[in-house]
């Protein structure tokens, strides 16, 4: 009895929807070309982390090096950019990392997305307007930091002193999202999204052509007798100078500039979440990731070129902004001009916040994992409740972290994401067909007969050309241990000073785990893949994605404690929610 009962509460763990039937190639709603999605693409990528990771990354992380950071992130990225291309193509709904883990992976696994995402998206609201208030407040000299805390922290109560600025929060986006209902709605077409973007890569071509004009080479090979003649030492206050160089910080400080650096490429996804009103989706999703996402590289490793040419790095202080670079030069008035675009740009980035948010919140609550009453309540009302909640969270976020760990939080929820994107796609390229989702898998799997059971030649020599439930099986139980294999592997290489020093207890569990998986891979290898046609497929694999995922967690360890305790009370809150309620509530018979 007890067996049975704990049989069927797993499978409500790994249950999946029923999807209804995609909509058709020449449905008239498909209107967007692959030009639209690439400008999709690059508007939501080019975003507010050019503007802040210069002050973040450069001065106290990676110096020059930043250049490095940026190659290191688009890696990521861009490996994530391909498993989205082709899942996007396998399940060619509109949806996010959310749609594709319940599809894959199960419904725990699918809340613990859509849970997740909504933190993303209150954190993203708080760097962009922590971003904005900052650029304001530059361009009037600090004026408004300094009114607040000499004529108005004196007349109000230390709570709201101290979170002075979500109050304004609040009240900002409140204004923005009833404007954006009633008037830019409307207006959000690709066109205006095409002319955003083009404002957006104007502006920074102009940063670096001024890079390459005002640009010395010599601050790439910085030494301590600048640091002398600059009047800097090492009991500065401004902090540790790094050993100089083009790597001032060392390997260390480049794996943990590029984690802070993966927060600027995140975006890309928001082209599959277009993938049912695209034109040829099988071609344009595809295209249009791979191609956005080199016009990003093009912008970032030019744009932090030219910030590290154009000024020491040591000269950046923490929380400066990428206009700043123009005051070092003297080039005040195009200070004035960059700064003015870029916080006209940022503006924008502040509109339809709640709209995403209601529909991850909608998506959920439909599926039974959040609770009914959100499927029944109005727009106004969702901006009313959504924006309470979000003064809440990201008072108490901020809290906890800076800006530094707010950038981590937002990295570490889509690399899990991106990860759990790229185990779906291992995982479906095996999978034999499935009709009526993943009830009907689920009845192939009890119904697998006895010459099919699993032995040692079937796990090498599988003896079918094509998948079965056996063999999707087994690349399912590989996949789940290979996670648990890299998790411990990136850990230990964390400690890789140690390793370097030739300690051989901490080599042996090197070459162990990497045995280990190596052995995995390759019983993943062996099993048949599917043979639908796809304009798109992700090639070599196994290896790519695992790739992907051995990228993702060793950025993933670069993240602060901080980060880390904030993101489990999060996800620990969502635990209770979901086993409270979700796991007794979810609909899974019904269309997603």
């Amino acid at each position: 009895m007890l067996r049975q009962a704990l049989r069927r509460f797993g499978q409500k763990l790994v249950r999946g929807p029923t999807l209804k039937e995609p909509v058709a190639e020449n449905d008239p709603q498909r209107r967007l070309s692959t030009l639209d999605l690439v400008a999709l693409g690059v508007g939501r990528t080019v975003g507010v982390g050019v503007y802040i990771l210069a002050g973040e990354v450069v001065r106290n992380q990676a110096g020059p090096s930043f250049v490095i950071c940026v190659l290191v992130a688009i890696l990521s990225s861009l490996l994530a950019g391909l498993c989205y291309a082709e899942i996007s193509a396998r399940v060619p709904h509109s949806g996010s990392a959310y749609l594709y883990s319940y599809v894959t992976i199960g419904e725990l696994w699918a809340f613990v997305t859509g849970w997740n995402l909504i933190l993303s998206l209150v954190a993203e609201k708080a760097i962009a307007f922590s971003t904005w208030i900052l650029i304001f407040d530059n361009l009037r000299g600090n004026q408004v930091s300094q009114t607040v805390q000499e004529r108005i922290s004196g007349h109000i109560s230390h709570f709201l002193r101290e979170y002075l600025e979500f109050f304004v929060l609040g009240f900002m986006v409140v204004f923005i999202e009833f404007r954006y209902f009633w008037y830019f709605w409307p207006l959000s077409t690709s066109t205006l999204a095409k002319v955003f973007t083009l404002v957006k890569i104007l502006v920074l071509s102009f940063v670096i052509i001024s890079g390459f004009i005002k640009g010395d080479l010599h601050n790439w090979k910085l030494t301590e007798e600048d640091y002398v003649k600059a009047g800097l030492n090492d009991t500065s206050s401004l902090g540790p100078l790094g050993s100089g160089g083009f790597v001032p910080f060392g390997f260390e400080g480049i794996l943990r500039g590029a984690a802070i650096c993966f927060y600027a490429f995140i975006g890309f996804e928001s082209i599959v979440a277009r993938v049912e009103k695209a034109q040829n989706p099988q071609r344009s999703i595809p295209m249009g990731i791979v191609v956005s996402l080199f016009i990003c590289l093009l912008v970032y490793f030019g744009v932090s070129s030219a910030l590290t040419l154009m000024v020491p790095y040591y000269q950046i202080h923490s929380g400066s902004t990428l206009p700043e670079v123009f005051l070092h030069i003297g080039w005040v008035p195009a200070y004035y001009v960059v700064a003015f675009a870029l916080l006209c740009i940022l503006s924008t980035s502040l509109w339809g916040f709640v709209r995403p948010m209601r529909r991850v919140l909608y998506m959920m609550a439909k599926d039974g994992l959040l609770f009914d009453v959100l499927t029944r309540i109005s727009y106004r009302e969702y901006i009313i409740i959504i924006i309470i909640v979000m003064i809440g969270t990201v008072a108490v976020i901020i809290s906890f972290l800076g800006v530094t760990d707010i950038l981590d939080l937002r990295s570490v929820v889509s690399l899990i994401s991106y990860s759990l994107v790229a185990i779906c796609v291992l995982i479906l390229r095996y999978q034999p067909e499935r009709r009526n989702g993943g009830n009907e898998a689920e009845e192939q799997e009890e119904n697998v007969p006895a010459e099919e059971r699993l032995t040692l030649q079937r796990l090498l020599f599988p003896g079918s050309s094509s998948p079965t439930p056996l063999s999707g099986r087994v690349v399912y139980v590989c996949s789940s241990l290979l996670v648990l294999l890299i998790i411990p592997l990136c850990l230990v290489l964390t400690q890789w000073p140690v390793l370097l020093s030739g300690d051989p207890v901490w080599i042996s569990v090197v070459v162990l785990l990497l045995v280990l998986i190596t052995g995995l891979t390759g019983v993943i290898w062996r099993q048949p893949q599917s043979s639908s046609s796809l304009r798109f497929k992700v090639p070599a694999l196994p290896l790519l994605p695992l790739l992907s995922l051995f990228v993702n967690v060793c950025l993933m360890m670069q993240m602060t404690s901080g980060t880390w305790v904030v993101f489990g009370v999060w996800v620990l809150t969502g635990f209770v929610i979901y086993f409270g309620y979700g796991v007794h509530h979810s609909w899974v018979t019904n269309p997603t």
